[in-house]
């Protein structure tokens, strides 16, 4: 297990004091980052190799929304590579020893050439410590398309968005979706990515609520989807 303290930060709360669903994805995102650069094998690393982890679908199931100023541990394991696919689960872990957010996550490794997925080198691979699954309910890896759902207000894509693969970062597509849901009690997220926002695009939303959850498409023009929400109470 790799881990990280911080701290809730004014910055990631609502406005209930609450650490907001982006925030706690960019906990997990930066600690998986972290992981692999004290590893020797992240991004300068990856980079030189002409390779990619591509984010493929979030898990996030919240049991206690951390509050502004609460102590934190951040956690993340490495329990499963299959084919191009690598799998990790995230805790956020409270001064008792509670954990008040777990995840699971699968990631996609890719080839920045041409753009394909590829099986990861196993002497790389290798490299990641592998842990047992955290016990939890884990859900497939797609998410249904709702029937019917209503258009938004199109969202163009800001150099503001971009990381350091020039695409659409993960995280902001969590935090468009966020922002269009209507009350703040959701407290499971899945995440599927379908493909990669750039500068100049226009993502168009789409809404559609159910009695207990509500799903955000977040696509292209032409209907494509770049990613779907799916947030549940």
């Amino acid at each position: 297990m790799y881990s990280f303290s911080t701290r809730v930060r004014y910055s990631e709360v609502d406005s209930s004091l609450r650490l907001s669903l982006p925030a706690i994805i960019n906990y997990f995102q930066d600690c998986s980052i972290f992981h692999s650069e004290d590893l020797g094998i992240g991004i300068e690393f990856l980079k030189k190799e002409h390779r990619v982890w591509l984010m493929n679908s979030w898990q996030i199931e919240v049991r206690r929304f951390p509050t502004y100023g609460e102590r934190l541990q951040v956690n993340t394991w490495p329990y499963d590579f299959k084919s191009m696919f690598g799998y990790r689960n995230f805790t956020l872990t409270d001064e008792a020893g509670n954990d008040v957010v777990i995840a699971n996550s699968v990631w996609v490794f890719a080839d920045t050439d041409t753009g394909r997925p590829v099986k990861p080198d196993p002497a790389y691979a290798s490299r990641y410590p592998l842990d047992p699954p955290y016990p939890m309910e884990y859900a497939g890896r797609k998410i249904e398309l709702p029937a019917d759902s209503t258009p938004l207000d199109p969202i163009p894509v800001a150099a503001s968005h971009l990381d350091s693969n020039r695409h659409v970062n993960n995280g902001q597509y969590v935090s468009m979706a966020s922002s269009l849901l209507p009350d703040t009690d959701y407290t499971k997220l899945q995440v599927e990515y379908k493909k990669s926002a750039q500068l100049g695009d226009t993502i168009f939303p789409r809404l559609s609520l159910q009695e207990t959850s509500c799903t955000v498409v977040l696509a292209a023009e032409d209907g494509t989807p770049y990613a779907i929400a799916k947030f549940s109470k």
